[in-house]
């Protein structure tokens, strides 16, 4: 578990590519955290293992106890952009969130959900602002001034492109307003337009939503079609609800009773 608080950048120094992933030898840039064996630290949004080797198979030498070392499978790699990441490449660096920590962004897991492609960036006196598309699948669980992890670094959702007008579009768009410290501590400040960055929704929206959808289904499913609760309609004694909207018997189904009881008449 991650906060999304990006505490230095590192430099990748070997890409070594292995049977079933590539081993990721990356050089944090003034850093007095002494990573452990074993120890999960979040590579820009990716939560990785340290894993040191006593004596590197390729040349027969320790390796130095300064650099990171991460194994990546190739499930990792074909999930998140450090599959396209090469040597002399920076990524952001994070250690895991202790009891005493400070919790200064958000809950972040480590687990991508999806790339998403910078398709904007405005800079001005007054702000910077990174505008980012995302697959559709990503917006149940991204609200206005809401939590996202991008490239493991916790921002707000400044602007978000409303849903009615979606239609059937297989991406969203969704922005971020970046202040001078976050551009000068994270990569963020060095990415182009064309790039693409590791994305991972809000855990706890991501709960509810999934929580929601199998307790009631998805949206639509128990509205009783055309925007009414069961009953064939306005006239079949259910109230009119929003297609996907809760109603009251949902409530109940889930245990809910109003206080004072429920009155029928």
């Amino acid at each position: 578990m991650f906060t999304g608080i990006v505490q230095t950048v590192g430099r990748i120094e070997q890409r070594i590519e292995r049977p079933g992933g590539v081993r990721l030898l990356i050089r944090p840039e003034n850093w007095n955290h002494r990573a452990q064996p074993g120890e999960s630290i979040c590579i820009s949004g990716v939560c990785l293992t340290h894993a040191p080797e006593a004596d590197k198979p390729e040349s027969g030498r320790a390796e130095d106890p300064q650099v990171l070392a991460f194994d990546v499978i190739r499930e990792t790699l074909d999930r998140s952009m450090l599959g396209s990441l090469q040597q002399g490449d920076h990524v952001n660096i994070e250690p895991s969130l202790r009891a005493d920590s400070l919790i200064a962004g958000h809950f972040v897991q480590g687990h991508v959900d999806a790339w998403g492609t910078i398709v904007d960036i405005t800079q001005s006196p007054e702000e910077w602002r990174m505008r980012i598309e995302a697959p559709a699948s990503l917006r149940p669980y991204v609200i206005p001034k809401g939590s996202i992890a991008v490239d493991g670094v916790s921002l707000t959702v400044a602007a978000l492109d409303d849903p009615s007008g979606a239609g059937a579009s297989s991406t969203f768009g969704f922005e971020i307003a970046l202040i001078p410290t976050t551009l000068q501590i994270t990569t963020l400040g060095t990415r182009k337009v064309g790039g693409t960055v590791n994305l991972e929704a809000d855990s706890m929206a991501k709960t509810v939503v999934q929580w929601l959808e199998l307790r009631f289904g998805a949206a639509g499913e128990h509205s009783g079609g055309a925007g009414t609760s069961g009953g064939g309609g306005a006239s079949g004694g259910g109230a009119q609800t929003p297609a996907g909207g809760l109603t009251l018997a949902d409530l109940q189904r889930a245990g809910f009773q109003p206080r004072g009881g429920i009155n029928d008449s």
